[in-house]
């Protein structure tokens, strides 16, 4: 069975270069990886046209100008010739027994009867070089649970007609797209299942040129329309998803308008407490 491994790629040509071989040398023989290349300016394109002519295994896109991540995705899995897809971000990089991993456990879920949207996996968290940790997400994952956290990380394994049914990748979002893709998928197909294992290396160095959004102003829209296509049948849901807007991670703070939309959607006093801990939160 062929899989199809898809990288979005940005002015990034030594990390490309390693999430490249690391596919490259899976231990699963028939795959393909194809690297859109958004509008390099730093070599990628003449990279890719070398590599490919070495490798028939690496196809590639070059667009001559950016036109974002979820784009430069959307293009990669409509080229994709496998039956199964999974994707790589250009500066995270697979272990070499990532796709066998996930055939065999998918082919053990259907043998127990079970039907998954998709598969994801565990994570060895990398920093300046350092393995840093071990992930250690939830055994499963469901519609309900992405309301309030994206459980399954940056990537998922799922046969192509699930990637294709679903709608594929949102290009009009300014954030969340990965959050809001695996949400169709899994109100359409059902659960997600965890492959114990950790079998992608995830870079979480601090860097100017990560491809994560932190502008409030996305994030606040990205909230805005995610909710109104995913929340819109319960308040508890749309307060999950906007003490979302408020993590750490993003570093952004409720405000008196926030706490009365927040307030107007009903008395959740484990919300409340949340959202006042993100209120007094320390720089």
């Amino acid at each position: 069975m062929r899989v199809s491994i898809y990288i979005p790629t940005h002015n990034r040509l030594e990390l490309l270069k390693r999430a490249v071989e690391s596919v490259l040398r899976q231990t699963h023989a028939d795959i393909e990886v194809i690297v859109v290349n958004d509008g390099s300016s730093d070599g990628t394109d003449q990279y890719l046209i070398e590599k490919a002519a070495s490798d028939t295994r690496l196809k590639f896109i070059n667009k001559p100008k950016a036109e974002g991540a979820p784009k430069a995705r959307n293009a990669a899995i409509k080229m994709a010739t496998g039956g199964f897809i999974t994707g790589l971000d250009d500066d995270d990089a697979f272990v070499e027994t990532r796709v066998a991993a996930f055939l065999q456990y998918w082919d053990l879920l259907v043998s127990q009867k079970l039907q998954p949207a998709c598969l994801y996996s565990q994570d060895v968290i990398i920093a300046n070089g350092e393995t840093v940790r071990t992930s250690s997400k939830r055994g499963s994952v469901n519609f309900e649970d992405l309301l309030e956290f994206n459980y399954i990380g940056n990537q998922i394994f799922a046969p192509k007609e699930h990637f294709m049914e679903a709608g594929l990748f949102d290009e009009s979002l300014p954030a969340w797209q990965d959050l809001e893709f695996f949400m169709r998928v899994l109100k359409k197909y059902g659960q997600a299942y965890l492959l114990d294992i950790p079998t992608q290396l995830y870079d979480d160095s601090p860097r100017v040129d990560r491809i994560s959004v932190k502008s409030e102003k996305k994030i606040r829209e990205a909230f805005r329309i995610v909710s109104t296509k995913h929340a819109s049948h319960s308040a508890r849901a749309q307060q999950l998803l906007m003490i979302r807007v408020f993590s750490k991670f993003y570093g952004i703070r409720p405000k008196p308008r926030d706490w009365i939309h927040f307030l107007r959607r009903g008395f959740w006093m484990g919300g409340i407490l949340r959202m006042l801990r993100e209120t007094l939160r320390y720089p």
